[in-house]
C-alpha cells in the first residue's frame, strides 16, 4: 500500500495515467463502433445486455491479459517465418483479427446494398443471435486488448497505472456505448460510414501484421475528416428537408 502511495504521489505518474487513458479511449473507438453496429443487429431488447456484456469481456480480457503481462511481451519475438518474413504471435493475431474485421464490414456492406439477397453466407439483420453477437465481439476484444495491452507496455512498467488506465477507459466506453449505437441506428448513412471505418481500421490490422507500420495518427485524422464530412451532409439534409439528426 505504501508503494502504491508513492507511486501515485508523484506527478510522472499521473502523467503517465492521463496518456494511457487517452491511449485507451481512443483505440477502444474501434472496438465501440464494432459492437454498437453487431448489437443493433439484435432484437431491441436485447441490445443493451449484448454492449454492457461484450464491454465488460473487454474489460476483463484486459485485466486477464495485464496479469500475464510478461507472456504478452513474448507475443512479439519471431513465432514463424513465411516467404523469409518472421511473424510473430502478435502478427498473426492482427492479420486474423483484419482478416475478420474486413469479411464482417463487407457482409455487412453487402446487406446495407442488397437487404433481399439470398445468399446464404451473410447473416440477414434479423437473423443475429445474442450468442452469435457475444461470440464475434469476444474474437475483436482479444485482437484490441492485446494490441493495446502491448502498447500500454511501451508507455509504462507500472502494472497498477495500466490497470487503473484500463477501468477507467472501459468505464469510459460503457456510458458511450449505448448513445453512440443509438445514433448509428438512427441515422442509416452513419452505419455505411462506420462500415467503411471497420474495413479501413481490418487493413491497417493486416498491414501492421505482416510488418508495415501505419501511424494511426494518420488513421484516426482520416476517420475525423470523414466523420466531420457526414455532419456538414446531416446539418444540411435538416435544414432543407427538416429531417431529424
Amino acid at each position: 500500500m505504501d508503494a502504491l502511495l508513492t507511486l501515485f504521489s508523484q506527478p510522472s505518474t499521473w502523467i503517465a495515467l492521463i496518456s494511457l487513458i487517452v491511449m485507451e479511449i481512443v483505440l477502444g473507438i474501434d472496438n465501440l463502433v464494432f459492437i454498437s453496429i453487431l448489437t443493433n443487429k439484435l432484437p431491441e431488447r436485447d441490445r443493451v445486455r449484448a454492449r454492457r456484456f461484450g464491454i465488460g469481456l473487454a474489460l476483463v480480457l484486459r485485466l486477464v491479459l495485464l496479469a500475464g503481462i510478461a507472456w504478452i511481451v513474448q507475443l512479439n519475438k519471431p513465432f514463424i517465418v513465411i516467404f523469409e518474413h518472421p511473424l510473430s504471435i502478435k502478427d498473426l493475431i492482427l492479420i486474423a483479427g483484419g482478416l475478420f474485421l474486413v469479411w464482417k464490414a463487407t457482409t455487412e456492406i453487402h446487406h446495407s446494398v442488397d437487404p433481399h439477397s439470398d445468399d446464404e453466407i451473410f447473416d440477414s439483420p434479423a437473423s443475429m443471435a445474442f450468442g452469435a453477437a457475444i461470440t464475434q465481439i469476444l474474437l475483436l476484444d482479444v485482437v484490441f486488448s492485446i494490441d493495446s495491452i502491448i502498447t500500454a507496455v511501451g508507455m509504462t512498467d507500472h502494472l497498477p497505472i495500466m490497470i487503473v488506465a484500463v477501468i477507467i477507459a472501459v468505464g469510459v466506453m460503457m456510458l458511450a456505448a449505448n448513445p453512440l449505437a443509438n445514433f448509428v441506428q438512427a441515422n442509416p448513412t452513419v452505419v455505411m460510414l462506420a462500415l467503411g471505418f471497420l474495413l479501413m481500421i481490418g487493413m491497417t490490422l493486416i498491414a501492421e501484421g505482416l510488418g508495415a507500420h501505419v501511424p494511426k495518427g494518420y488513421i484516426y485524422a482520416a476517420m475525423a475528416f470523414s466523420a466531420l464530412v457526414e455532419a456538414l451532409n446531416m446539418w444540411r439534409r435538416r435544414k432543407v428537408t427538416g429531417e431529424k439528426v
